[in-house]
């Protein structure tokens, strides 16, 4: 039978099967006694770190332990009910004050804890005793693997959706896709075969699942992807970042202002997570009706989000994710210490914020999308879109796949575990898609190989005024940053570029291992004629680098051409003068640079590393030795893991539009609700019919 017609018999025989009551997760006397027990010697532990608080024994530990469990199973789950502005950051204030307040408390309760006098001082030693005491249990459960949290969490989570209205019980299938952040295929496959995907590679084998590649268009990084793949329009998305001449602004991926600009100009009611759905840890929101951490709708963190709720439900999530988040940075220190420490090349920046923006990537933001999407799915939300960016994050400074960047991509499967062990508890069914939005390519940067950036090299090529390299920088830096101001209410900060940019001759922007110029003269995209007239330099200075693959000027005479150091390509006619700049890339390459060419917002020049298929390496732009923007190797080479009753097309997928059309077909065959695609996109779509 054809994939086709397995999926046609499944979304058919899904509406036969009888009225499904979801289960409740089961308290395994056994596992709870054992983690009664871990907690009972986590709180020795702290007792015997934190001056001040001492612990009456054994009994005593295992009294006190019992005390504040019980505690946490009222008090948290009330703090998670009220409606506070800014929810994520006063949400982790309170539960972290509550945690120091519960065993303050069970101190009182019982004789079993002593703290010194009742003052200011003794609140910071319960406090510290209650991290003290997470840090310990979050060594001990995996040593055990009790579960018994999981279970909690569940159990809280499914209370929750029945007690806040709005869940939906149905035989309906509803579908969740988790979006891995800049993994591609041959890494992914590689990490299946080693055993760094255990939980998906079990999906594999047991043949519930299939691997689908598809090729990203230009440029190859979130913005574009998702705007495409959540909106079905990617258009005029020339990099991660752009000048729009006639304005003299300047638009980035990961501002919550341009993000809510992007949306604006490409929602046309075809959202993906439209009707019901939510977004969780996205830059577009896919016109949900639920988000977190969405970038385009962050504003909205200022009011009170329910979102979190689940989250902050358990009061030992926080300081939890706090002992986490700083092993995390104690782990990236190590790291970068013992990559110094053995000259391994290519190296990136591991310094200053870094460490701290991988443990906010790796512990919070990953943890608050999990809870996000269990909240989700005992709500019964018809579909939900999850971005977990901490592989992409440790990998472009890292490398591809170093020990810890593979670390996070196991951790990111094992969250996947937990998903898909709840859906037994959900009141519908749910399908599990796992997919990427790009991939990435490895190489030492252009700086580390010449000692100057791109912009440095245009500044001295062009006639006069010299180049500024404006908002360049590390893309899921910006996002986190951005969002998590928002998020906690700090002043977002904008690059401040509009300003300056009338002021600059040429301005370069760089996206990976593609960079943009921009020759500010005119407010028009300049031909190459006129480049070659106004700055005879620049061009030939591009071209001719040995670490610039080619470069994509429209000609007055010949229209977009791309111009390598010993030939050039037509992109109107195919034409070919001496060698083919594009012969190391993409067989689409022409293809994506045609349509990037006829963008509003294309740049005067589009540079594009080099790339060597021998050894599989560009550079890029910016200070990241994994990096992805533009063509060239893996980095436009993501994937998509989805059940094999919902299969893909036999034509490759090419295009984040063409993945949208895909995936909004697959709805529209499991959910009655949704139109089904028209238009040119719809044969595409018909796959999953």
């Amino acid at each position: 039978m054809s994939a086709e017609a397995v999926g046609n018999a499944v979304v058919r025989d899904a509406a036969r099967l009888p009225s499904r009551e979801p289960e409740r997760p089961r308290i395994r006397p056994l596992r709870l006694m054992v983690a009664w027990l871990l907690s009972a010697a986590a709180l020795l532990f702290a007792a015997w770190v934190v001056p001040g608080v001492s612990i009456e024994g054994r009994g005593g530990a295992l009294l006190a332990a019992a005390v504040i469990a019980i505690l946490n199973a009222v008090l948290p789950p009330l703090l998670a009910t009220l409606r506070l502005p800014y929810t994520l950051l006063f949400g982790f204030v309170l539960v972290l004050v509550l945690d120091a307040v519960m065993f303050w408390l069970a101190a009182r309760i019982t004789d079993a804890i002593s703290i010194d006098s009742i003052s200011v001082d003794s609140f910071w030693s319960a406090l510290f005793a209650a991290f003290v005491a997470s840090a310990a249990s979050s060594v001990l459960d995996p040593l055990f693997r009790t579960n018994d949290d999981e279970t909690y969490t569940l159990r809280v989570t499914q209370r929750i959706a029945r007690r806040t209205g709005g869940q939906t019980r149905t035989d309906e299938p509803g579908i969740v896709f988790l979006e891995i952040d800049g993994l591609a295929l041959p890494v992914l496959r590689r990490a299946l075969r080693d055993g760094n995907a255990p939980e998906m590679a079990r999906w594999l084998a047991a043949g519930s699942h299939v691997l689908t590649e598809w090729e990203t268009d230009l440029s190859s990084q979130t913005g574009a992807s998702q705007a495409g793949i959540l909106l079905g329009s990617n258009d005029d998305i020339p990099a991660f970042r752009w000048v729009e001449k006639e304005s003299g602004r300047t638009m980035t991926c990961s501002k919550p202002d341009d993000c809510a600009e992007i949306e604006r100009r490409r929602a046309t009611g075809v959202g993906l997570l439209k009707g019901g759905g939510a977004s969780r840890g996205n830059l577009l929101s896919g016109e949900a009706e639920h988000t977190i951490l969405t970038v385009s709708r962050i504003a909205e963190e200022k009011r009170a989000n329910p979102g979190y709720r689940v989250f902050f439900a358990n009061g030992f999530n926080v300081t939890r994710v706090l002992v986490l988040f700083f092993w995390e940075v104690i782990l990236e220190w190590t790291a970068a210490a013992r990559s110094a420490r053995r000259d391994v090349r290519p190296r990136g920046l591991r310094g200053g914020a870094y460490p701290f923006m991988r443990a906010a990537m790796c512990i919070v933001v990953r943890d608050l999308i999990v809870y996000g999407v269990l909240s989700d799915m005992m709500k019964g939300r018809p579909v939900v879109y999850a971005t977990f960016s901490s592989y992409d994050e440790v990998a472009h400074h890292s490398g591809l796949e170093r020990a810890d960047t593979l670390e996070a991509l196991r951790k990111l499967d094992e969250q996947f575990r937990r998903i898909e062990r709840a859906r037994r508890y959900a009141p519908r069914p749910y399908e599990l898609v796992v997919l990427s939005d790009h991939g990435q390519t490895q190489g030492a940067t252009f700086r580390q190989r010449n000692g100057y950036d791109l912009a440095e090299l245009v500044g001295r090529s062009v006639a006069t005024g010299g180049a500024s390299a404006l908002a360049t920088g590390e893309e899921n830096d910006a996002m986190v940053g951005n969002a998590v101001q928002e998020a906690t209410g700090s002043t977002s900060a904008r690059d401040g570029t509009a300003a300056e940019v009338g002021s600059r001759t040429a301005v370069v922007l760089a996206s990976g291992n593609l960079g943009l110029v921009y020759l500010m003269e005119e407010a028009r995209r300049l031909t190459l004629e006129e480049i070659d007239e106004r700055h005879p330099r620049l061009i030939r200075a591009l071209r001719e680098h040995p670490h610039v693959g080619f470069v994509l000027a429209r000609s007055s005479a010949s229209g977009p051409v791309a111009l390598g150091a010993r030939g050039a390509r037509s992109l109107v006619d195919d034409t070919i003068e001496g060698e083919d700049p594009l012969a190391s890339f993409s067989p689409n390459a022409a293809r994506h640079l045609l349509r990037t060419d006829g963008f509003a917002h294309a740049p005067d020049l589009l540079v594009n590393s080099f790339y060597d298929p021998t050894l599989d390496e560009g550079c890029a732009f910016e200070e990241l030795i994994s990096f992805h923007g533009g063509l060239g190797g893996a980095q436009t080479r993501p994937f998509i893991l989805h059940p094999l009753g919902l299969p893909a097309p036999a034509e490759p997928i090419v295009g984040a539009a063409a993945v949208h059309a895909l995936l909004t077909g697959w709805r529209a065959a499991l959910q009655s609700s949704v139109p089904r695609r028209e238009g040119p996109l719809a044969g595409v779509a018909a796959a999953a019919e």
